[in-house]
């Protein structure tokens, strides 16, 4: 059974295509330009920007209707083009409220950007994997330098026009070995909303001139990318990342794969399309219209068709579109429905689905055992806080519970806790991932013998 269409659409349109001032080496969207041969430019014309824009509108069922503008780099056009963009959008909303999100590079924003941004409450995405040994070792321009200094710099003009921003960053083989320092990093950059993206590439073993180097996880005979990141590595990044969150920042702190895995330990939708039980949540737009099925599933074959030809809601809601989503459950394998963490990650993102299952069948998440191993880490907190959320209460509560059983303790020490937010059924303060009610309860009603399990 297909998948319903969904209330509220989203759709990543690229202006300006894969067109961008930089060259790092991990991009996945650069070479999308092979797609597009044809020379003189591939800016979306106005015109269409503003078919776009009004069939959008109606497309939406919701009263908030957002933007996504994405790229390639979107700087790259003139603020006047998203002046246009924004007067658009007030005559057609029809009284709705307006969101507009930017991806952003950061190297090319000027006081002019900034201001523009802060005029019309655009929310900007930044682009920086960490501190500059990190950040600079894949992210560097056309001519090999470096970009660090650039997007420090972007950011500082944010910060000095009050732009609300958040981060996305990439987690290769490199960066991946650094978690904390990223983490510590991004947050004394004001950054209060992070995406921690992790990057698993395959390169054709064999592309002509015009073809596509980087493939789809269903092409045979494609080797990893060398700076894809390795699964328990990926792993070991969340957990510890996690261990910083979960002692000091929840509730301050937006981890959007923290939250996605929280929302779905609650039974609650969660807050991107990784961690959906169906796909399909983020279709991309190109310059010249063409509408395909994922941004990450930028590939002839995942073609929906054109805004010129056919509408918005036809393209996004149609049989194949929803095939697409639903694909991504129907196509789990059996060792991916038998584990028991499938509720929470629904087999994450398609893209990654490249390797073999213990048995011999296809289709297996590539990062599998990295998320299990954040899974299990991260699953006594996720008790404890979805017991709060079931209890009515502060998620973020878990914070102090989570300072003493993650502090190294003397053996046989003897911790005085509070637990009067502490219910019978939920996990016990000591760490040992029992029920309460079946572990210090009985022995001590007002302490917690503390042990290192």
């Amino acid at each position: 059974m297909l998948a319903h269409k969904p209330q509220v659409l989203n759709l990543l349109v690229k202006p300006i295509g894969s067109a961008c001032n930089l060259n790092c080496a991990y991009c996945y969207y650069l070479e999308k330009e092979k797609l597009y041969p044809a020379k003189g430019g591939r800016v979306m014309s106005d015109a269409l920007l503003e078919k776009y824009i009004r069939e959008f509108f109606a497309s939406q069922e919701s009263s908030v209707v957002r933007f996504d503008w994405h790229g390639g780099e979107p700087t790259l056009l003139e603020t006047d083009t998203f002046r246009k963009i924004v007067r658009w959008q007030k005559h057609y909303a029809g009284g709705r409220q307006v969101v507009n999100s930017l991806q952003t590079n950061g190297t090319l924003l000027t006081h002019e950007w900034a201001n523009f941004f802060r005029e019309h409450g655009f929310l900007i995405g930044i682009s920086i994997d960490g501190p500059r040994h990190i950040h600079d070792r894949y992210r560097r321009d056309k001519a090999g330098e470096p970009t660090f200094d650039r997007v420090m710099q972007g950011i500082e003009l944010l910060k000095q026009h009050g732009v609300e921003f958040n981060t996305l960053s990439v987690v290769n083989d490199y960066g991946a070995e650094y978690g904390v320092e990223v983490y510590q990093f991004l947050k004394s950059l004001g950054s209060r909303y992070m995406q921690f993206s992790p990057v698993v590439e395959r390169i054709a073993s064999e592309a002509g001139p015009g073809e596509l180097r980087l493939v789809a996880p269903e092409v045979d005979g494609a080797m990893l990318a060398p700076w894809s990141v390795a699964a328990e590595a990926y792993g070991r990044f969340l957990c510890t990342i996690f261990d910083e969150w979960v002692q000091n920042d929840v509730g301050y702190c937006y981890v959007i794969t923290f939250d996605a895995v929280l929302a779905k330990w609650c039974g609650v939708e969660p807050p991107n399309c990784a961690f959906a039980d169906v796909c399909g949540g983020g279709p991309a737009m190109e310059a010249n219209g063409d509408i395909y099925m994922c941004d990450h599933f930028v590939y002839p074959d995942h073609l929906l068709g054109n805004l010129n030809d056919a509408s918005i809601l036809d393209m996004l809601v149609s049989e194949r579109q929803l095939h697409f989503g639903q694909n991504k459950q129907d196509a789990l394998p059996k060792f991916c429905r038998r584990c028991e963490y499938v509720s929470i990650c629904a087999g994450e993102c398609p893209k990654h689905r490249i390797s073999t299952t213990p048995d011999g069948e296809s289709g297996l998440n590539y990062l599998c055992p990295g998320l299990k191993l954040f899974y299990e880490h991260a699953a006594p907190y996720m008790d404890f806080m979805k017991h709060q959320y079931d209890a009515g209460g502060a998620p973020a509560s878990v914070m102090a519970w989570a300072r003493r059983r993650l502090k190294p303790l003397a053996p046989n020490s003897v911790a005085t806790i509070d637990f009067s937010a502490i219910g019978p059924y939920d996990p016990c303060p000591c760490g040992s991932g029992k029920k309460y009610k079946f572990c210090c309860l009985p022995e001590n009603r007002h302490t917690c013998r503390t042990t290192n399990h």
